[in-house]
């Protein structure tokens, strides 16, 4: 949202907001340790390009006066970026204040990730106690009908992407349903109303905030179902 008060395009903040949380340091890890480092970085490959297709799709649209400009863009003159990276991290003093603040800063910040983390590992937990095997594979397997059953649940789930994380992996592992498990993820975050209101009050046009799942989940949806394809 800071990003699009700043200036970038509708496609910019659009390819940041999707494909940003399976691309974080945090998710990485996580989900190396839960399905392995095969499985992550197809998902953190998929993940960006669906985000640079809807990127590409929703400056497509703006550029139809399909869907409203960002307001707040500027006309930048002369302007490159390499070289203005460098002189801004050349009047930049690396002091041990600054690296205290930058550690001290993100163990604070980490907190909130810990919590979600938890609340999914509990979640996955109680899945894994009360939902015999069979039933979870019979409702969240590699079928059009898992798929649908996957998508429709994290629809209604709203958790956090760290607190989504274990039960992806739970369906990547357990239902042996990969493509269920990439749904699980992306669609969150399309799908997520939290995000969907902040987007509305931003940009202040409910057609653009609409077109965020109608962009979005498709593609993931195919993705999702090719992966399903593989493991059956």
């Amino acid at each position: 949202m800071r990003l699009y008060q700043r200036g970038a395009s509708l496609g910019q903040v659009m390819a940041f907001l999707i494909a940003s949380p399976w691309n974080s340091l945090s998710l990485t890890v996580i989900l190396i340790a839960l399905i392995g480092w095969q499985w992550t970085l197809l998902f953190i490959a998929c993940s960006m390009f669906i985000g640079i297709v809807s990127g590409l799709i929703f400056d497509w649209l703006v550029g139809r006066n399909t869907l409203p400009a960002n307001p707040n863009s500027i006309e930048l003159n002369d302007f490159k970026f390499w070289p203005s990276a460098k002189k801004t991290i050349s009047t930049t003093q690396f002091s041990f204040q600054w690296w205290y603040s930058l550690l001290w800063e993100g163990i604070k910040d980490s907190k909130m990730i810990v919590r979600w983390l938890l609340l999914g590992v509990l979640l996955a937990a109680a899945i894994r106690t009360f939902v015999p095997i069979d039933n979870f594979q019979t409702y969240f397997g590699a079928t059009l009908a898992g798929l649908g059953m996957a998508l429709i649940v994290a629809t209604i789930l709203e958790l956090c992407s760290e607190g989504s994380t274990p039960i992806a992996a739970d369906l990547v592992t357990r239902a042996q349903a990969s493509g269920n498990g990439f749904v699980f993820l992306m669609t969150g975050v399309a799908t997520d109303y939290t995000e969907m209101i902040s987007l509305r009050e931003t940009t202040g046009s409910w057609k653009v905030t609409l077109f965020l799942p109608l962009v979005t989940v498709p593609q993931v949806i195919v993705f999702s179902w090719v992966m399903n394809l593989y493991e059956a």
